[in-house]
């Protein structure tokens, strides 16, 4: 019997389980006879800040969600997505006083899970870009994609350094310059793998 070597991935979610234990246990060992008074955003925010867990609780509850489609922008698999963004609130928790009140606190911990996405994919070695003879041709290109069932699974079938692009640009709405910064790539990559997927997703559409 031969035993597979542990990744540093693999051994990172090892070291990590027991807070993500912890924040999975929370619907169902934290679901108190008291109901939990929604209060506001700021107070919130100071009271996750004295490491208050009715108050993380609550704050995971509001936004896990939304984070969880986030994720799941970048991974294709359900409970990578979710694994993610559980250390991603991990982050939130941790830094959450360096949050100033300046735009929204949904995009403060958006911005965080996305670079905990892409921490974990560069991670994996999947940060790969393919380049194509005609991608400069559609830069320009729209593409229109109704919210459907098929919205996910035409973006699932990107290529990863082109889905990643995509999902920065016109799902997140970065401009180039950031996403290259973001992704330790060139603007013309950039544009290049953002034409790239638009062309894949136009001929998925089309057919």
């Amino acid at each position: 019997m031969h035993l597979r070597k542990k990744s540093k991935n693999q051994k990172k979610f090892i070291y990590l389980q027991p807070f993500i234990l912890l924040l999975r246990l929370y619907n169902k060992e934290l679901k108190l006879s008291v109901s939990v008074v929604s209060i506001s955003e700021v107070s919130l925010i100071q009271q996750v800040i004295r490491k208050d867990r009715l108050a993380q609780k609550q704050l995971f509850d509001q936004f896990a969600s939304k984070m969880l489609s986030t994720c799941r922008q970048y991974m294709k698999d359900l409970h990578e997505a979710e694994d993610v963004m559980l250390c991603g609130f991990m982050k939130v928790y941790q830094n959450i006083e360096q949050y100033r009140n300046e735009g929204s606190f949904e995009g403060w911990i958006r911005r965080i899970m996305i670079r905990e996405c892409i921490s974990h994919l560069r991670a994996k070695k999947e940060m790969v870009f393919i380049e194509d003879a005609h991608q400069s041709l559609l830069q320009h290109e729209v593409v229109e994609m109704e919210d459907t069932d098929d919205y996910q699974k035409w973006i699932d079938r990107l290529p990863k350094g082109c889905r990643y692009v995509f999902v920065l640009s016109v799902i997140e709405g970065y401009k180039h310059h950031e996403i290259a910064q973001m992704l330790q790539i060139s603007v013309g990559t950039s544009k290049s793998q953002l034409a790239y997927a638009k062309k894949l997703l136009k001929e998925q559409i089309e057919r």
